[in-house]
């Protein structure tokens, strides 16, 4: 079996530096996806892995068990994605995607023997278009969309390591999912009538307007969203299952956020570089040797 976090931080504390190492090698591709998706920059996120796991690396032993491992390491992951986009406030508006950039893009996208080349070619726009979307919020919403629904950590977990409150973050989560969602809806497949009620203004600002309201129609993909959350009553849940028994608009666009978050946990894990591990492992080794 597996040896457990709990397990490893505490040898690691001990001085234990294979635990260490087991303990930061079983958490560095995470860090480096919320860096590359944060960040926007292979190189960036590259160096704030390196930051990353050097910290935890320092302050393991203040580690008190207070959070969980994931949530300490994104936190201070978070702390070097600020760092870094103040660094970087004057870089382009418009970012390429990272399928375009990112080492190890290209093995990626070679074609699934069990899809067509339409299906393949599809699933790469998919997978581009949700990768552009994310990158085009507004950054308080990208780390929410991010830690929530790519990264899968809890929403009390997110707050705690975005200092927030749970509602302020499921407030900003909800309309992150809107706005990615509107982006990708016209690659989904899924029908989608004229939009019900005019949601709130999506956070990047950037999805084209919904036309031809029907005002009998509630804001479906924010109550929905919401529903997931488990932030709407029972009464206003069976409401909101009548409504959709009877309007397949609605049904069809509570139908395109689910493929979209989907989507979202589904994001590949790459791989960290070979160069990177060995100049992470080379800086621990240094600092262990330093103060043992």
């Amino acid at each position: 079996m597996e040896t457990s976090d709990a397990t490893l931080i505490d040898r690691a504390r001990t001085g234990d530096r294979r635990a260490l190492d087991e303990l930061l090698t079983r958490h560095q591709r995470r860090v480096y996806r919320f860096g590359l998706k944060m960040c926007r920059d292979p190189e960036d996120a590259k160096d704030i892995l390196q930051e990353t796991l050097l910290a935890a690396a320092r302050t393991v032993k203040d580690f008190r068990g207070a959070s969980s491992v994931s949530t300490w390491m994104y936190t201070i992951a978070r702390s070097f994605c600020i760092k870094k986009r103040r660094r970087s406030k004057f870089a382009p508006a418009e970012e390429t995607s990272l399928d375009q950039r990112e080492p190890g893009a290209e093995a990626r996208q070679v074609a699934d023997p069990g899809r067509t080349p339409d299906e393949s070619l599809a699933g790469r726009q998919i997978e581009q278009a949700l990768e552009t979307a994310i990158g085009r919020l507004d950054p308080m919403y990208r780390e929410v969309l991010v830690l929530r629904d790519v990264e899968g950590l809890s929403a009390p977990e997110v707050a705690e390591v975005m200092g927030l409150s749970v509602e302020a973050v499921k407030s900003r989560l909800h309309r992150a999912r809107v706005a990615v969602r509107e982006a990708l809806v016209p690659l989904l497949g899924i029908p989608e009538a004229p939009a019900a009620a005019a949601p709130e203004a999506a956070p990047a600002a950037r999805p084209a307007a919904p036309s031809g309201p029907d005002v009998t129609c509630p804001d479906i993909v924010q109550l929905f969203s919401r529903h997931l959350e488990g932030e709407i009553s029972a009464n206003v849940c069976a409401d909101m299952e009548k409504h959709l028994a009877g309007c397949p608009a609605c049904q069809s666009r509570c139908d395109s956020l689910q493929r979209t978050l989907a989507l979202c946990k589904a994001a590949p894990m790459p791989e960290v570089p070979a160069k990177v591990q060995a100049s992470v492992r080379q800086a621990i080794k240094k600092f262990v040797e330093l103060h043992s």
